[in-house]
Order: C-alpha cells, then structure tokens, then sequence
C-alpha cells in the first residue's frame, strides 16, 4: 500500500508538472514594420502568438509589451509604456490603441511571454513618421491674402462663367458671321437715293 501511494504521488506530480509548457515559442502574428503618423493612435496594434515546443497555443500565458523608454514612442491605452495581456485559447495576445509621441524614427516594442517557469521574448519593430502627417496638412486648402480659399472659389466659378460666355459666341459664329451692326445690336442709320436740284436755291 505504501508504494502504490508513493507512485501516485510521483504521478501526481509528474502530470502537475507537464501542465506548464517546458518551452514557449513566441511569434507576430501582425504589426511588424508598422508605420505610424506621429501624434496618432494606433488602430490596429501588435498581435503575437504563444506556443509550445510542438506547435501547441499556450493559453494563459502572460505577454509583456513594453515601449522605449525616450524618443520614437509613446504609451498604451492605460497611460503607461507597459501592457500585460493574457494568451487566449489560441496562443495569442493583442495590444492597440497606443498613443505615439510626435518624434520621428524607429521604435521597437519588447515582448516577453512567460508560464510557469518557461520564458520566451521578441522584438517588433514599428515606425512614427511625419510623411503622412504632412500629406494630410499639404491637402487641405490654404487661406491666401486676398480672402482665403473662398476667394479662389470665386474666381473659379467667374472663369467659368466667361468660358461659357465665348462658347456661346463661338457657337453663333460658326452658325454665320453677322455684320458688326448686328453683332453690337444697334440698328445701323440707312442713307437713302441721293437727288440733284436744278434751279435756283
């Protein structure tokens, strides 16, 4: 009885045991090579994927992010550089809505994934530039000195007024070229038969 007590206990602690994963492998799943405007949120976010030597998800596993500490960064939805995010069913843990600094450049976010005593890390590098930033501002109408964009709009429209103003002449005038009279839409003063008188004035 005491050695079947003593192989339950060593089975029991066996299968205890392989309840933690020996080795965790971590994968990005997305977010690798993101670019980011500067000052923006991010909307999509870093997704990585925990699993086991044989391929097997890890669920349960705790997945650290974490941003750098000074220039490119900036902070995760609860305010600080660090997010902890347990694995699903699947293996996999998502973080999004980072709100980025407005310096420029490459950033790298360090993550780790750790279970019981097995521990495995990464990095996923990201980018913040000002190009899209700039494309946005470059877009919007600009306000000039003499009334802004709406000025412009005016003169626009005024251009096209006149255009089709000569389309119309031009129309008329392929129609027949009327006399200049007829053209200025002034009745043109008619000089009629001249007499001669002969005889005293």
């Amino acid at each position: 009885m005491v050695r079947i007590s003593v192989v339950l206990l060593l089975l029991a602690g066996l299968l205890e045991g392989q309840s933690d994963p020996a080795i965790l492998l971590i994968r990005i799943v997305e977010g690798e090579g993101a670019v980011y405007p500067i000052g923006s949120r991010a909307t999509r976010g870093v997704t990585v994927q925990v699993t086991d030597e044989t391929g097997k998800p890890v669920d349960n596993a705790a997945v650290v992010f974490r941003l750098p500490e000074d220039g490119p960064t900036g902070t995760f939805s609860s305010g600080m550089p660090t997010e902890v995010v347990p694995t699903g069913a699947d293996g996999r843990a998502n973080v999004w809505g980072m709100q980025w600094n407005r310096v420029t450049g490459p950033l790298e976010v360090r993550i780790t994934a750790a279970k019981g005593q097995a521990r495995a890390g990464t990095v996923c590098a990201l980018y913040l530039s000002n190009a899209l930033t700039n494309a946005l501002s470059s877009s919007e109408p600009r306000p000039s000195k003499a009334g802004g964009w709406r000025g412009h709009k005016k003169i626009w429209i005024g251009v096209g007024i006149a255009a089709a103003a000569f389309v119309g002449v031009a129309a008329v005038s392929s129609r027949g070229t009327p006399s200049p009279a007829a053209a200025a839409g002034v009745n043109a003063p008619h000089i009629g038969t001249p007499s001669i008188i002969i005889g005293k004035p």
